[in-house]
């Protein structure tokens, strides 16, 4: 589908009904709405007896090349008891992918209004937010993770405990609704956000969020190892996994097709016979092209990996490095990004997650978790996962296969999407040559792990 039926699913949905976002007509009107209802944005109210979360939609469409101005206009609609004067504007990234916008609210202390400043910033290394690498199977997309840092620094004339000083907007990149579903990814924000798993979610526009921020720093190829955060991340993942149920009756695990298929194949369907560029098309003859070949491979991937018995879950699908966010002073981790999180196989979450140890700015997968590692850290999710003190060898090791085999599958889900992107990014970034390392490594793997038997310890 293309760009634009993507943002006609925003406007034609009215209801708040199921948590889809809410449709005004201009700026003023929700402006006015939301204050005769007294209620704040990404908050609940009462809807025929019910609980339910106004997410509101604001028809504008910002322009990648004029965000700032954007990001103002959707404040008066979202935030207009704020002074545009008081509110300092941080562009984090200026590529041409996503682009997230930092808007502080500093109201002056001694009343008198300060001139509103915008701030370029496209090398801030804080957080992964402004490096694309650490997200370049995410789409680019920056995350709207900021260090706490920055945001006390940025709102140093405010309580810096108020998240509704802070809102982040994210203009999404060109063509990326090709590869994500953007309505799902609101439902996704509003579904986690009721269990403290993501954050709050103001308003939705024709092309982006604007949202909460997370405090905290985002995992690298060495802090992932850290016991003292691996463990966080075990716990969050298995919490995460176990209670988060969608409240659709579409959304019936036990009738959900899982993601690894109907994503995948979705895949197959946009990767070009031809591309575009001849010197691309070239470098993928043969070993990805024609298609159908990569086609067959998966389907017999697959149909092993279904045979496995691992559980559905709700899971993110994509726990790269960046996408992990830990908050040192209150020792918890947080997940960000959740375009891809849907059903899926529990063991396909575990097993991209551990993949991703590798890194993306600099891939080296002699970083993959060792066996040791493996276990000690799969016997922590079990411990959570299952709400039990002690859990079995065996329960343990039939978890560490299952792991381990979906691993292949997540090379082979991250080299369709590459070939994709060889077509239609416009980012400086040779997807085809990642798309060599991604198969490359499952082709280097499949054999051993495919050998690993679950009857066996040994």
């Amino acid at each position: 589908m293309g760009t634009e039926t993507k943002f006609n699913c925003y406007s034609e949905n009215s209801s708040t009904d199921g948590c889809i976002p809410k449709v005004v007509k201009s700026s003023s009107d929700l402006a006015q709405k939301l204050s005769s209802n007294g209620i704040d944005n990404g908050k609940t109210t009462q809807v025929n007896g019910s609980t339910k979360l106004v997410v509101p939609f604001v028809p504008i469409f910002i322009e990648e090349n004029n965000v700032i101005d954007g990001a103002k206009e959707l404040l008066t609609a979202i935030r207009p008891q704020w002074n545009l004067n008081d509110v300092d504007f941080k562009k984090f990234t200026d590529g041409i992918t996503n682009k997230l916008v930092g808007c502080f609210y500093n109201p002056p202390k001694n009343g008198t209004s300060t001139n509103g400043k915008c701030t370029i910033n496209s090398s801030h290394h804080s957080t992964s937010t402004t490096n694309e690498y650490e997200h370049i199977h995410n789409d680019g997309n920056d995350s709207g993770n900021l260090s706490e840092s920055d945001i006390e620094s940025e709102t140093r004339n405010t309580d810096s405990k108020s998240s509704n000083n802070v809102v982040l907007v994210r203009v999404y990149g060109n063509k990326t609704d090709l590869l994500i579903d953007r309505k799902a990814e609101t439902q996704n924000i509003i579904l986690l956000h009721s269990y403290g798993m993501a954050p709050s979610l103001y308003a939705t526009f024709k092309n982006g969020l604007a949202y909460d921020y997370v405090p905290g720093v985002t995992l690298d190829t060495s802090s992932v190892l850290r016991p003292e955060i691996w463990k966080l991340v075990a716990h969050h993942l298995a919490a995460m996994h176990r209670v988060v149920k969608p409240q659709s009756d579409n959304c019936d695990k036990n009738n959900h097709m899982p993601m690894l298929w109907k994503k995948t194949q979705s895949f197959f369907d946009l990767v070009p016979e031809k591309f575009t560029d001849a010197d691309k098309h070239k470098r993928l003859e043969g070993t990805f092209l024609p298609i159908s070949r990569l086609r067959a491979e998966f389907a017999e991937l697959y149909k092993h990996l279904e045979s496995l018995g691992s559980p559905l879950v709700f899971a993110h699908n994509d726990l790269l490095l960046g996408n992990v966010v830990y908050t040192e002073s209150r020792n918890t981790v947080n997940f960000i990004d959740y375009e891809y999180a849907d059903y899926n196989f529990q063991a396909f979450d575990i097993g991209n997650h551990f993949a991703e140890f590798a890194g993306v700015d600099e891939v080296d997968y002699s970083r993959y978790p060792k066996r040791e590692f493996q276990l000690e850290w799969l016997r922590v999710y079990l411990q959570a996962y299952l709400k039990k003190k002690h859990v079995t060898d065996d329960e343990v090791h039939r978890l560490y296969v299952q792991v381990n085999q979906f691993s292949l599958a997540a090379h082979f889900f991250w080299t369709i999407w590459c070939l994709i992107q060889a077509e239609h990014s416009k980012l400086d970034f040779d997807y085809v040559g990642y798309a060599y390392v991604r198969y490359n490594e499952y082709l280097a793997r499949k054999d051993k792990f495919l050998a690993l038997n679950i009857n066996s310890t040994s």
